[in-house]
This record gives structure tokens, C-alpha cells and sequence, in this order.
């Protein structure tokens, strides 16, 4: 029986700048979607959740499947997208597993959406390109579950490699894979809370971007989105904008331009450069972007007082979920504690910490 995995994702940085055609360095993680399939004879799809234990069964000939605001919506969006893209899908049967935590701003979602994918292109015996496939898995996100979400999950988790960051152009889709260090260790913190309002406020944050590149586009013609911005054009054309709208922009011009020093840095192997500009990015994603909140700022402060932490950030869409930290290989096990223990000190909150 063959099985696809996809794998989970942490942003280094590049926060919100996605889904405005700039640019992210997101890296893959040991967590991951696991699909089984299985050949049915007729078109239809049973799909068994091991971690929900719960089985559901479509008909890829019904044209009226939709959104059942469930886990299933993930691995059925991605069939109705690929069928609606004019590929024909066989049955299948298909059985998930995974270990990516679920709210926890980690990419789930793609991750079974990628897995997902990979195992009925198998089964159907499909030739379709890793990038044409990576924007199907978006396109079910975007269309069917409803979550305006960008291309760097589904992205990440089809070409990421371990112990490297990918450095991509959400336009054109070029990409590269950037080492890091072997003294370096990666470790996320899960504040364990997460605000009802992010996806409601997710997409507030994106239509409110699409103002600020509409507004600019009228005194600079090149402006599609966002990307094709400089922060000195942004203050030249900010008049007219409302200061909300202002900020949000602020937030995305600044960190794409951070996105492209911290690749740079990461390719001299100065992680202390880096870890400024992680900094830089959770000021901005919290005072500009307001997608922070408190047990995410707790986190940061309290990695940030501590020997060998290069930078700290939240990552993901915000309003809970993780913080990612660079921290030396030497001190990464006292990290863990101190922060841990201090964290549920202040917030009565027990962490997990990956």
C-alpha cells in the first residue's frame, strides 16, 4: 500500500508577505501528513481520519460537493479542485494519519492537503508538475475550504529539505535552499492558545492590503501588489490612506525587504544579523500588523533575555500559536526548560515546545 507524507512548516520569516507576491523563507518539519491509498473500482472517495477516527465517503461524480466545515474538507477539496483543473481523479480509498498539531500555526492544512494530493495523482497515474500541484493544494484552500490563504505552505512542504530554509518568490515560484548552520538549532514554542478571531481577521489583513496596492497603483503603474513597493514610495503615496491601511502596508513593504536581507545573511552565516531581523519582524507583525497578542509576546521576551538565542519571532497567521527561535546547539536544552517553566509561571499555561 503506498503512503505519500507531506511535512508541517515553520516561517523563519516572511509573515503576511505571501499573499502579496513578496517573499517568505519557511522551513520543513519533522512533523508531517502520512496518506495511504488504495484503488477503488468505483468513483468515489472513502477517506478514514485515524486521528479524528472518523470515515467519510464522497461521490467525485456529485457536482455539488462542498465545504462541510470539518477535517474532511481538506483532502475533498483538494479532489473536487484537481477534477475541476480537467484532470479525471480514480476512486480511492485513503487513510490519514499525522502529527502536525492542529491551531498551532504549524500547516496542518497543507500538509494533508499536499499528502493528500500526491497519493490521487498516484493512483490515478497523473503527470502533473510539483508547482502546478502546489497551487491546486492552494486553490482548494482558497476555493473550497474558504481561507484566503498564500502559496508558501502548500509550497514548502512539497520541496522542503531538511536542515534548510527555502527562500521563495511567491510570483514567480523561483525558489532556493538555504543551509543552515549545524550549530543552530530550531525550536518552537507553542503558547497553546488560539484567538477565535484569526481567520475573520486573516482575511480582513489581506483585503486591507489589497486597498494599499489598489490606492498606490494609481500614482505607481507597475503596482500589482504590494511586492513591487518600496517603503520610500509608500510614505510618498501615503496620503489618502487610512492609517489602519497605512500600517498594514508598512508592515509587508518592510518585511519583504527584511525577507531579502535575512537570506543574505543566513548565506554569510551571520545568525546574529539574522536574529535582528526575526526581531524586527515580530515588532512590526505585533505594533503594524496587529495579528500578536500576549502569549505570543511573552514567549519572545522571554527567549530574548536568554544566552544563545540568536532571534525570536511568532510564526504563522498570529493570534496564538507557536513562536520560532534560533538557538545555539549548547544551550538549546536549558532554552527549553527556562522558557517553559517561565512561561507557565506568567501565563499558567503549559507549553509544548518542539
Amino acid at each position: 500500500m503506498p503512503t505519500f507524507r507531506a511535512p508541517g512548516r515553520v516561517n523563519l520569516i516572511g509573515e503576511h508577505t505571501d499573499y502579496n507576491d513578496g517573499f517568505v523563507m519557511p522551513a520543513a518539519l519533522d512533523c508531517a501528513t502520512w496518506v495511504t491509498v488504495l484503488p477503488l473500482e468505483q468513483r468515489k472517495l472513502k477517506i478514514f481520519s485515524q486521528n479524528f477516527n472518523e470515515e467519510i465517503e464522497v461521490d467525485l461524480d456529485d457536482p455539488n460537493l462542498s465545504a462541510r466545515r470539518s477535517w474532511s474538507d481538506y483532502p475533498v477539496g483538494v479532489a473536487v479542485t484537481i477534477e475541476r483543473a480537467g484532470y479525471r481523479l480514480r476512486g480511492a480509498e485513503l487513510r490519514i494519519r499525522g502529527n502536525v498539531p492542529i491551531g498551532a500555526g504549524l500547516s496542518s492544512s497543507a500538509s494533508i492537503e499536499v499528502a493528500t494530493a500526491q497519493a490521487l495523482v498516484a493512483n490515478s497515474e497523473l503527470d502533473i508538475d510539483l508547482r502546478e500541484l502546489a497551487l491546486l493544494c492552494q486553490r482548494a484552500e482558497n476555493e473550497f475550504v474558504g481561507a484566503r490563504v498564500g502559496i508558501m505552505d502548500q509550497f514548502v512542504s512539497l520541496f522542503g529539505e531538511p536542515h534548510k530554509a527555502l527562500f521563495l518568490d511567491c510570483r514567480s515560484l523561483e525558489f532556493k535552499l538555504l543551509p543552515l548552520p549545524d550549530n543552530v538549532r530550531l525550536i518552537i514554542c507553542n503558547t497553546m492558545v488560539k484567538h477565535a478571531l484569526a481567520a475573520s481577521a486573516y482575511n480582513e489583513r489581506r483585503a486591507q492590503c489589497e486597498e494599499g496596492a489598489k490606492h498606490l497603483a494609481q500614482f505607481l503603474p507597475n503596482v500589482k501588489a504590494l511586492r513591487d513597493v518600496n517603503i520610500e514610495e509608500l510614505e510618498n503615496y501615503r496620503e489618502g490612506l487610512p492609517e489602519v491601511v497605512y500600517r498594514r502596508c508598512r508592515h509587508v513593504v518592510t518585511e519583504n525587504a527584511r525577507v531579502l536581507a535575512a537570506a543574505e545573511a543566513l548565506e554569510q552565516r551571520d545568525m546574529a544579523r539574522f536574529g535582528s531581523l526575526m526581531a524586527k519582524s515580530h515588532a512590526s507583525l505585533r505594533d503594524d500588523y496587529e495579528v500578536s497578542c500576549k502569549e505570543l509576546d511573552v514567549m519572545v521576551e522571554l527567549a530574548d533575555k536568554l544566552e544563545g538565542v540568536y532571534g525570536a519571532r511568532m510564526t504563522g497567521g498570529g493570534f496564538g500559536g507557536c513562536t520560532v527561535n534560533l538557538v545555539r546547539d549548547d544551550k538549546a536544552d536549558e532554552f527549553r526548560e527556562r522558557v517553559a517553566r517561565e512561561y507557565e509561571y506568567i501565563t499558567q499555561l503549559k507549553p509544548e515546545i518542539y
